[in-house]
């Protein structure tokens, strides 16, 4: 496994949540999310990239919110109640993640973890940790900090922040 794992270790290996985007599973490491929100609106942005959905109003912090099958170039899929956000601690501030459902919480021995396959210089992976092998299933492990080039972290960035315009949030809808 590479040095840049995130998760926190335990005796067993380092805890991750589970999530899929259609059939396949991926993980996060359990330090870097914040929080599980049901999907609730997402206001619109202006000009910026396909996959930003937009933001929403997080108790008064606006929190930019990305849609993972776009930014994977996977087909977009219809809404379901198990349909989620996942907010994560990145390297610009939180960020919503919409996933198509999460799965749990697991435990990934640290010897389970394969390095990333490499696919030449046209297919970059790296904002994969690794591919992990848990209960005998495979996740693609995520290193949330390199999903977004650091152009669309920055870019992202600028769409957060603490304050919140009063006509927003009745148009994000406050969650408290």
């Amino acid at each position: 496994m590479s040095e840049k794992t995130p998760a926190q270790s335990t005796a067993g290996g380092a805890k991750y949540l589970t999530f899929s985007l259609g059939t396949e599973e991926y993980a996060v490491s359990i330090l870097k999310v914040q929080e599980i929100i049901g999907m609730m609106d997402v206001t619109p942005v202006p000009r910026t990239p396909e996959f930003v959905l937009g933001v929403i109003n997080l108790r008064g912090k606006i929190v930019p919110v990305i849609d993972l099958r776009t930014k994977f170039d996977m087909c977009r899929a219809e809404r379901t109640d198990e349909t989620c956000i996942i907010v994560v601690d990145a390297r610009t501030g939180e960020m919503g993640i919409v996933v198509d459902r999460v799965s749990e919480v697991a435990t990934i021995p640290e010897g389970e973890i394969s390095p990333p396959p490499r696919f030449g210089v046209s297919v970059s992976t790296d904002y994969l940790l690794g591919i992990g092998r848990s209960g005998g299933r495979v996740q693609l492990v995520l290193d949330i900090e390199r999903v977004l080039s650091e152009h669309e972290a920055a870019g992202l960035a600028s769409l957060g922040g603490d304050a919140i315009d009063p006509a927003l949030s009745q148009e994000a809808g406050d969650v408290r």
